[in-house]
């Protein structure tokens, strides 16, 4: 199948950010965040690090329901100016801190954090045990990190496999559960746990549609001016109904 030119993940993002949508998609939606948040035993008296905070919804949620301090990093200068700008409505600027940062090179000082997250970041980086080692890196010892991402449940299609990629701006190879698990024990994770899931949707519709609505205008100018993302929304409306049959979603949990 020929996608064209492979849009890299700072190209999505960079879309996304100005079609200027709120909320950070992947599947399972919020009900997977809380998930992941359980997971990972996110108590009052803890510093977390999200990577890949995108509009922050997660990080100020956190501040909000737990009281703990968060810091975000997120490759897109506007991505970070979307999270501030809420940490300001929802109250919480007293507890969370956002920066542009990489998930291959964070911008943070050995054993800083109590726990590591992130949510459909890793699986887009070039090198994903690099990024996974960072987590380590600035995680404190027996801490903790969790990814919640995106996973094949069976071989899929060399068709769809090219596709989702492509979609997803997806760096290299989608991975297996068990693929998950083999690297974040080689980057050095310790009592790795896996689970991996199927998705009835790529997340919450009744968000989605008034996200979309909001955007619409936005949307409707970029799709007249800007041939790549006319090229990403063509990719990503015509993915075959039975792709999540292939694609789903995983938590992938360990400590230092």
């Amino acid at each position: 199948m020929n996608t064209g030119s492979q849009l890299s993940p700072n190209m999505i993002y960079e879309m996304v950010a100005k079609a200027d949508f709120r909320k950070h998609f992947h599947l399972g939606g919020f009900k997977a965040t809380r998930e992941l948040v359980t997971l990972c035993q996110i108590s009052e008296n803890q510093h977390v690090l999200e990577v890949g905070c995108a509009s922050g919804r997660t990080a100020c949620y956190l501040a909000k329901t737990y009281g703990c301090r968060v810091t975000g990093v997120d490759l897109l200068p506007a991505m970070v100016d979307r999270a501030n700008e809420r940490a300001g409505r929802d109250g919480v600027r007293n507890l969370v801190d956002f920066r542009v940062g990489d998930a291959q090179a964070l911008p943070f000082e050995y054993a800083q954090f109590d726990v590591v997250i992130g949510e459909f970041i890793t699986g887009l980086v070039e090198d994903k045990l690099q990024a996974v080692r960072e987590y380590l890196r600035v995680t404190r010892p027996g801490g903790v990190i969790g990814l919640n991402e995106a996973t094949w449940l069976q071989s899929p299609p060399r068709e769809l496999a090219e596709q989702l990629s492509y979609v997803f701006g997806v760096q290299g190879d989608l991975l297996s559960a068990d693929a998950w698990r083999e690297l974040l024990v080689r980057a050095g994770l310790q009592g790795v746990t896996a689970k991996s899931y199927r998705a009835e949707s790529m997340s919450n519709r009744r968000d989605d549609l008034s996200d979309v609505l909001r955007t619409l205008p936005r949307m409707v100018t970029m799709a007249a001016t800007n041939p790549s993302f006319r090229h990403f929304i063509k990719m990503s409306l015509s993915l075959p109904k039975d792709f999540l049959e292939y694609f789903g979603y995983g938590f992938y949990v360990g400590t230092k």
